[in-house]
């Protein structure tokens, strides 16, 4: 424990009767939550104890206990098996197994920290000694009911996917990294189908998530590098050796485990040079399934290019007026030394925009320190003047860059022109690199409206909440923003859009040249450089982004072993042919969906999964980085459940969705989210599901699965997604990021994590033994655990919202924010204040500094502080009204509830349960 002393804070008291309790006035209920009164201290609980109303399976006890003949049998096996493996925790969890109670927390002594759960494995257990059909260890199925465990446990969403279960012999060497970590690749299934029948059988999909990279810089725990120039491939499938190959014929040849081709091994296998090992057994290729070669030339087709950064900056009245412009070349001119420059080639080029493209000719530091501005009025057919000396040297013409990014916002200050040419502007830029490639970053706070590419406000009124709202609204609504991308795929060029403003953006038609050339669209509504939170976001999300690493000249390919073949791709790439990604530039911060199909039999006991990514790095090197995972095969259907990834499968139903959303309809969509789980739940009740099962007709499911349904519930309610009336820039947005975003922070998009920071243990907010600081464990996404006096940081993985109860006690809200009167913190985009001597409120900002930081991600998360609602304060009060759409916006978080309308939770699995149950 700590030995840091917390402060003990009085509970504040409400003197009201139960049935005043139930009579709020409707300002001091959630918005959304129509007639359900935010629980306090005094709901539901004897006058003057201050406990926290427990959850019905810790209130009944001795009902949570009870289980019908079934459950009891299973319940049996299940505590023998753990009593058997030594209390190892690997068996069902079990209900009813309150939480330890914290002592000395704001607002009450003895309070449970967070609702009661079960007690949870700390990964889906297989059964000891289980085994398939072939006399392989497989992993267990544990059926659970959904309607009895809520509220959900929500620590399943941090555990790992069901194990792979993959006997050592299969490895020519045995190690941990013999088989790709699920980091790098998880496979929705991690038991396949032997057939296409069984995997139709199932109705669970069949797909890939791959992020190739993990961290923003590859200098970060890089994978092992073979540097000898030697690549070994199968001669038919063109499979890399791997560590699931085999030796044969006395080491002579090998035998590839993707098409079981016999290959020769060659000589230099064996042989020491240039670092490589005397023992065939210890490279890299044949102990790691995650590695790297260094590629020989018959990879490269010319010399890796430089890293080129080509900025197109809007300098038209609106870019001028908001700041965003002397924002962007501030961040760009801090930001120099960091661009990626490890070759000292990298190449830099400015490319100023209104009416008209401003061009600057910068001469090399040694020759003069004159820059000359050339402006080009022919949008049509716009030359280029001095080509040679438009994209420069970053070594040679730093000083000279230096001064022109500081001259910048002086040279265009005054400039009253709303023009904005951003089509022309493209093309010139695409023309100023094309020989080499390289990126294209536009920062805009206009709508291009002029010179091809010009684009129009459109009508929303009328057509959003529509079954028109995906054509009309979010559909690019000008084909070049398409076509062009085929032409930037050519010439190996990435398109990159940095949007701020106040103003429409039509972010649906511009998402599209990222979508299309491995680049992303950020986009900042409301952005304005008078707020210093605004600033500090896009100067953060800015930065990391200028600073990450990136690849030139991409490809990407996936291969299964025989049976298996790559259908369909998601993610923002360019699909070259059948089943090759392209890309122009290669992020680090993006990932990728692959679906796959049986289409053979699978006669072997396991099958391979291998992803080779080709590119040039920004060392003047050419890399190949090779991916491979080994998956056991079944043909039961109940092994194949007990082994599915609940993570992956929803990451897959989201690019489905987004898809749908796009192409058909928004409804098409939901449509798609809700049949998926009611499909599979459906199937799981008809194959798996013991029939007789006594005491009604419960919603059961396999233990590994049980945060499936939450999450596709909670998928629905996302901005991207949800009906009801949403700015189009702001769905369009939220469409490309789900699209695009690495697992983790998908899934926390989905379902927010919630802290409650009045009672988090005494370690929380402290360093620990490492000097990583201490998060509180995560309370379920629901208002109904939502103090009226207490304190909790939501985190969406975009936005973090700060509530602050409306009846915080004066000890807390001046120990957070250093004053005594609730009603004068500053409520909407604020960081939090540094209170001298406030030991409570330096742990609150470590814990909001530990969620923001991110070494894979460049985004930077605005803190928006809420105060709640108050008993005392009038209905009807103008602070109250005004707060209202910043709580709607922070309560939308909490998606186990009734969200603007939608079911809550518990109420879709019981739609599902009547469903399911005709």
């Amino acid at each position: 424990m700590s030995h840091h002393k917390k402060r003990v804070y009085p509970e504040a008291q409400f003197q009201y009767s139960q049935g005043q309790a139930n009579a709020l006035p409707q300002d001091a209920m959630f918005p959304g939550q129509v007639g359900t009164p935010m629980m306090g201290a005094s709901d539901n609980v004897m006058p003057g104890y201050g406990q926290t109303p427990m959850s019905p399976m810790v209130q009944g006890g001795a009902e949570a206990q009870m289980f019908t003949p079934a459950q009891q049998q299973l319940n049996d096996q299940l505590q023998s098996v753990t009593t058997g493996m030594g209390d190892m925790n690997i068996g069902a969890p079990m209900q009813g197994q309150p939480m330890p109670a914290q002592q000395q927390m704001y607002g009450q002594q003895q309070i449970y920290s967070q609702p009661m759960q079960p007690q949870q494995p700390q990964m889906y257990g297989q059964s000891p000694g289980a085994v398939s059909h072939s006399n392989r260890p497989v992993n267990q199925l544990y059926p659970v009911d959904l309607l009895t465990e809520l509220p959900p446990p929500i620590q399943d969403l941090s555990l790992p996917p069901p194990p792979l279960m993959v006997a050592p012999e299969k490895m020519i060497v045995p190690s941990e990294t013999s088989n790709a970590s699920s980091d790098y690749l998880r496979c929705t299934l991690n038991a396949m189908p032997k057939s296409s029948s069984l995997l139709k059988k199932s109705k669970l999909p069949l797909a890939l998530v791959i992020r190739p990279y993990q961290h923003l810089q590859d200098e970060i725990n890089p994978p092992p590098l073979n540097e000898d120039g030697l690549v070994v491939r199968c001669r038919r499938c063109r499979a890399y050796l791997n560590p699931f190959a085999s030796f044969i014929e006395q080491g002579r040849k090998w035998r590839c485990n993707f098409c079981r081709l016999a290959n020769d091994v060659p000589m230099q296998l064996d042989q020491t040079y240039e670092g490589s090992p005397a023992n065939r057994y210890d490279r890299n290729e044949i102990r790691h399934a995650v590695m790297e070669y260094l590629a020989p030339k018959e990879y490269t087709v010319r010399q890796p290019p430089p890293s080129t950064y080509v900025f197109v900056l809007d300098v038209s009245q609106n870019a001028v007026k908001n700041g965003l412009l002397a924002t962007t070349a501030r961040s760009i001119l801090d930001t120099l030394e960091f661009l990626p420059n490890h070759d000292g080639r990298t190449r830099v080029a400015i490319l100023c925009v209104d009416n008209a493209l401003h061009y600057f000719s910068v001469p090399l530091d040694e020759e003069s320190d004159q820059i000359k501005m050339m402006d080009v009025c022919d949008l049509d057919e716009p030359f280029m003047p001095k080509p040679h000396s438009m994209v420069v040297s970053l070594s040679s013409c730093r000083n000279n860059l230096e001064k022109l990014l500081n001259q910048l916002p002086e040279i265009f200050q005054f400039n009253i022109m709303s023009k904005f040419a951003l089509g022309p502007a493209l093309k010139a830029a695409q023309n100023m690199i094309s020989n080499i490639g390289g990126k294209i970053i536009v920062v805009s706070a206009t709508l291009p409206n002029t010179g091809v590419g010009k684009l129009q406000r459109r009508n929303e009124s009328g057509v959003a909440n529509t079954a028109k709202e995906s054509s009309q609204l979010l559909s690019c609504q000008d084909s070049f923003y398409k076509n062009f991308t085929i032409t930037c795929s050519k010439s190996q060029v990435s398109v990159d859009m940095f949007l701020a403003s106040e103003d429409y953006m039509d972010v649906a038609t511009l998402s599209n040249l990222g979508r299309f050339t491995g680049g992303q669209t950020h986009f900042y509504p409301g952005f304005t450089a008078a707020n210093i939170a605004d600033v500090t976001k896009f100067t953060k999300e800015f930065s990391k982004f200028l600073s990450m690493d990136l690849s030139t000249e991409t490809v990407m390919r996936a291969r299964g072993s025989t049976g298996i073949r790559m259908n369909s791709f998601y993610g923002h790439f360019f699909n070259r042919s059948s089943d090759l990604c392209a890309f122009s530039t290669m992020p680090r911060d993006q990932s990728y969906v692959f679906e796959m199909s049986i289409d053979e039999n699978i006669v072997v006991d396991y099958c391979y999964i291998q992803i080779a990514v080709l590119l040039s790095l920004n060392t003047s090197q050419r890399r190949i980085r090779i991916i491979t995972l080994a998956i056991p095969t079944t043909e039961s259907l109940s092994e194949v459940y007990a082994s599915a990834d609940q993570l992956a499968m929803t990451t897959f139903y989201a690019r489905k969705a987004v898809e749908k959303a796009m192409n058909t309809s928004l409804q098409d969509a939901r449509d798609l989210l809700s049949k998926a789980v009611q499909d599979i739940l459906a199937t799981y009740k008809k194959e798996i599901v013991v029939s007789n099962t006594a005491g009604g007709a419960p919603l059961r499911f396999s233990a590994n699965l049980r945060m499936f349904p939450l999450l596709m519930h909670a998928l629905s309610k996302h901005t991207a997604f949800r009906s009801g009336v949403v700015p189009s820039d702001h769905r369009a947005a939220a469409l490309n990021n789900l699209e695009s975003a690495p697992l983790q922070y998908f899934i926390k998009s989905a379902y927010a994590k919630v802290y409650s920071l009045h009672d988090m243990v005494d370690e929380a907010g402290y360093p620990n033994e490492d000097g990583e600081i201490v998060l509180p464990q995560p309370i379920n996404s629901s208002a109904s655990l939502f103090e009226r006096y207490g304190l909790y940081l939501i985190d969406n993985a975009s936005e973090l919202f700060l509530w602050v109860g409306g009846d915080a006690v004066p000890e807390l809200v001046n120990d957070v924010f250093g004053i005594q009167d609730i009603f004068q913190i500053a409520n909407g985009k604020q960081e939090l204040p540094i209170v001298e001597g406030s030991d409570f409120n330096e742990r609150v900002r470590n814990i909001i500094q530990k969620v923001r930081e991110h070494d894979d991600i460049i985004t930077y998360q605005t803190l928006y502080i809420v105060r709640g609602p108050s008993v005392s304060e009038p209905v009807g009060h103008a602070a109250g009204r005004e707060l209202q759409p910043l709580r709607m916006w922070a309560t939308s978080n909490l998606v186990e509830d009734k969200v603007l309308g939608t079911e809550s939770y518990r109420e879709f699995l019981q739609t599902l349960k009547n469903k399911i149950s005709k």
